[in-house]
């Protein structure tokens, strides 16, 4: 065993440093580390934002890839993590406009290639931040294989799957209404864009109609008036129904549109009409291609008017607004302006609105790619956990317009498209040799950065080139990720992944929810209840950080995070290490971790073993189910609540009060116990776990190191029912007597006696009478003799059929134990009730299994027959 002497307290700061370099140094990282047949398990780590720093939802989603990782490599197979970063176009590009207006210049001034340039210098200088801090949280990817969205190879998996697209007649590049980021100058996606409600102003005013009368419109953004070029009203509302067909006048444009009847229009909002705006808007961008309307865009890229807004073109929008409104109301065009709630999409990065505005962009054919991604999980191919986000999913993939692939930004994947100064186009990695005098300039645009990240299972495994990495280990296994990036990202790599490689890129996608704080709210600066995950690892280590995220949630379930459940946690790894401690100093030097045979234990160690293999078989099961909160849970509280409340302090009587064998017997069972919880645990808390670990003697040719132990496999031979009713019942009279004592205020140094009606388990609490003395500072018991009538003045302790008598004449109060014994059985008589009302129910027992209803029944008989005890002392105490 080791010859290390334990410090008294886990420092975590020290040895989360040194252990991980431990993994990393001998790589145990690496799917190399399991044999060379080994069965290969993979994960594609959602790669960070590459300038980003760790928040809370990187610490859950790292954590249980990690956990995952662990679990498997434990398992015996060859365990991949595939770590990397994204580009990031939008929120690089920002850092760096931003240091360049530090600098008082704009990209613009500073041209493309520099401004590329300083790009990679701000990636290379912040880009290492998320790495180690991912590093910090124990995560144990390969870090020799990590992967960059635009590291060379991973680029060329870009560019070639843009061209075999192209080349398959499923990328086009035309007109299209999008979101557009003024302040960016560019199209974002539906992810890129936050939607909450403000308090804004709806305003209604007059439609002027052609040969007289108008029309009330409400609308809430008045600007917009200047690109309408349609008016609608419901077909069936009768107060608009003679205008169908005529032609309304644009408010100081005078330019005639048409006044349509379209089943879209709410009747019960504003006025009932609707501007229609098909250029800004993009519901009404539906209805101008059912009714074929002309399509106006009335801003330029920076927001600001155009030609197309008459005596308005080159304001601002927002001073546009207010100036259009002021002519509108000098011209009696203005009814009146009201407070509104309203759904205001700002753009993720900045928080300016973001304008809906036509716009040339690339896209691409999205449908036969979607419909493959259906087929993938309708045919049970991809399994999505939890099952009730396939219906969302399915829903999503059967309504979806074809995809926007190009960004209006620098830093990213160029698009490989080239331009002739002929008019001709050119699709390639690059530009055709000039000929004919005709030179070649490349396209502006970048691609969105979800088109390169949906490449990420097997574009970082060398695809498209046919690598060893490739064939071993793709398809991935799980793909783990929060649910609100589902459609995303999750259902573009699968739609990808099918189409180049003709497989989905992994089995399962395990959804996680968001982090909340611990009332539930979302975490956010403005509420000042930013949970930072750095402090608390700061404070208390990793360890507990993890063990709190994991076991605080359930499969596609938002988290409330309390910080004092890190704090609890940190106790708890106190207490391992206590545990861990007492266990290494009471074991000989000839102790193998192998177990007696179960004959030869006495009933403690029947009792812990079983229940350690049966927690061994729940944690399976749940694991199998991906219920890694429960089974946390259920290892801490097996950990705390069994093994160190109850079996090591009941061991101390073997080790220093028993015989030879009794001794060696506590020992071997304390350290099967205790190896084995800590193997169990090890996923959750890395960190403490190894570093306990090396204390413990381990089996010739074992691993060296816990992260490449076998994982705990349960023996049904320990399994032992009976000992484990035994126990449960010694364990409820010991804290019946230890309640009596409190009650009491019986001070713990204070030895008493007590008398015992064994009932039917005479045996076990002779064999166990010790407990009593250990336990609870019971120096002297007997047994009643048979025919025995319950002793006078004492307090009792009922479990089962057993009746502990405590004298205690010289220091409580009669009157008060009356009170004790009165509750009781009130209390008890409750819970026969409600067995007995369980019971009557015909469907109860029509419907449960057998041995559910006999547990039922034999429970029932057992509180009757506590019931009778009670009010027999009852009688004999009080009178």
């Amino acid at each position: 065993m080791s010859t290390k002497q334990m410090p008294k307290n886990f420092d975590f700061k020290e040895a989360e440093t040194r252990l991980y370099a431990f993994w990393e140094q001998r790589g145990y990282f690496k799917p190399e580390a399991a044999p060379s047949d080994a069965e290969p398990y993979v994960i594609s780590m959602p790669p960070p934002n590459v300038t980003g720093a760790l928040h809370i939802g990187h610490a859950l989603f790292v954590t249980l890839e990690d956990l995952m990782i662990r679990y498997e490599r434990m398992r015996g197979k060859a365990a991949l993590w595939v770590p990397g970063t994204d580009h990031a176009s939008i929120a690089t590009q920002l850092q760096v406009e931003k240091l360049l207006a530090d600098e008082g210049l704009t990209r613009e001034q500073v041209g493309r290639e520099k401004f590329l340039e300083r790009a990679w210098e701000w990636k290379e200088k912040y880009g290492g931040t998320i790495v180690r801090q991912l590093r910090r949280l124990g995560a144990s990817c390969d870090w020799e294989r990590e992967r960059f969205t635009m590291d060379a190879g991973f680029s060329d998996a870009v560019l070639e799957v843009f061209i075999r697209l192209y080349e398959q007649g499923l990328i086009y590049k035309g007109p299209r209404l999008v979101n557009w980021s003024p302040g960016l100058k560019t199209a974002v996606s539906d992810l890129e864009v936050e939607r909450e409600e403000e308090m804004g102003k709806l305003y209604f005013f007059r439609y002027p109609v052609e040969g007289g009368g108008f029309i009330p419109v409400a609308t809430t953004r008045p600007e917009t008036i200047l690109g309408d070029t349609a008016v609608a009203v419901h077909p069936e509302d009768d107060r608009y129904r003679q205008y169908i067909g005529k032609n309304a006048l644009v408010p100081m444009l005078n330019r005639p549109i048409p006044i349509i009847a379209d089943p879209y229009v709410d009747r019960e909002f504003g006025t009932g009409a609707l501007k229609v705006t098909p250029g800004h808007d993009f519901n009404d961008y539906q209805i101008a291609q059912r009714h074929n309307l002309a399509m106006i865009s009335i801003m330029n890229r920076d927001a600001t008017l155009n030609e197309h807004a008459g005596l308005y073109a080159g304001m601002d929008r927002f001073d546009c607004r207010e100036k259009l409104w002021a002519d509108m109301t000098a011209a009696g065009l203005t009814i009146e302006v009201k407070e509104h709630l309203m759904v205001v999409p700002r753009t993720q990065r900045g928080g300016e609105v973001v304008e809906p505005m036509i716009s040339e962009q690339w896209f691409v054919k999205i449908k036969p790619l979607a419909d493959r991604a259906t087929a993938a999980v309708r045919d049970g191919r991809i399994r999505i956990v939890p099952d009730r986000f396939e219906k969302v999913y399915f829903h999503w993939l059967e309504n979806l317009d074809d995809w926007c692939i190009s960004r209006q930004l620098w830093w990213g994947h160029r698009i490989p498209v080239w331009y002739g100064s002929d008019g001709s186009r050119y699709v390639g990695k690059t530009a055709p040799e000039p000929r004919d005098g005709v030179t070649w300039m490349p396209d502006d645009d970048v691609l969105d950065t979800w088109f390169s990240s949906g490449l990420w299972p097997f574009g970082t495994l060398g695809w498209p080139q046919s690598t060893p990495d490739l064939s071993r280990y793709y398809p991935t296994d799980v793909l783990e990720t929060g649910y609100d990036i589902l459609f995303f990202w999750v259902a573009r790599m699968i739609m990808l992944g099918l189409w180049f490689t003709d497989e989905p890129p992994f089995h399962t996608v395990y959804l996680h929810g968001l982090v909340r704080d611990r009332l539930g709210r979302k975490i956010s600066k403005t509420l000042g209840n930013v949970i930072d995950p750095l402090e608390l690892m700061e404070q208390y280590g990793t360890d507990p950080l993890r063990l709190a995220l994991v076991t605080g949630s359930t499969p596609g379930n938002d988290i409330n995070l309390d910080t004092a459940r890190v704090e609890r946690n940190w106790r708890f790894v106190n207490k391992i290490w206590q545990m861990t401690n007492f266990v290494s100093q009471n074991l000989g030097d000839d102790i193998a971790p192998d177990l007696p045979p179960h004959d030869a234990l006495d009933l403690p160690a029947r009792w812990i073993i079983s229940r350690l293999n049966h927690l061994i078989a729940t944690v399976q099961r749940l694991f199998d189910a991906y219920q890694y909160g429960e089974a946390g849970r259920q290892i801490d509280d097996f950990l705390w609540s069994e093994f160190a409340d109850w079996y090591i302090e009941i061991s101390k009587y073997p080790l220093y009060q028993g015989d030879a064998a009794a001794k060696h017997a506590a020992q071997q069972v304390l350290l099967r116990v205790l190896d084995r919880s800590l193997r169990l645990l090890h996923p959750y808390m890395p960190f403490v776990t190894e570093d306990l670990w090396q204390y413990l003697p381990h089996a010739q040719g074992q691993s060296e190191a816990l992260i490449l132990a076998e994982w705990p496999q349960a023996d049904a031979a320990y399994f032992d029912d009976a000992a484990e009713a035994e126990m449960t019942l010694l364990i409820d009279l010991v804290r019946g007597i230890r309640n009596v004592r409190e009650q009491y205020n019986v001070e713990p140094s204070r030895k008493i006696t007590a008398i015992i009606q064994p009932g039917s388990h005479h045996a076990a609490i002779e064999s166990c009478g010790y407990m009593f003395a250990r336990l609870c500072n019971v120096a002297e018991y007997r047994f009643t003799a048979p025919g025995e009538p319950a002793p006078s003045n004492t307090a009792s302790v009922v479990a089962g059929d057993v009746i502990v008598y405590l004298p205690l004449t010289d220091f409580i109060d009669i009157s008060a134990e009356c009170e004790r014994l009165t509750r009781e059985l009130q209390k008890i008589d409750e819970q026969a009730g409600k067995a007995q009302a369980t019971l009557s129910n015909d469907q109860f027992v029509s419907r449960a299994r057998p041995d559910v209803v006999e547990r039922e029944r034999a429970r029932l008989e057992s509180l009757h027959a506590s019931a009778a005890q009670i009010r027999e002392r009852i009688a004999d105490l009080c009178g």
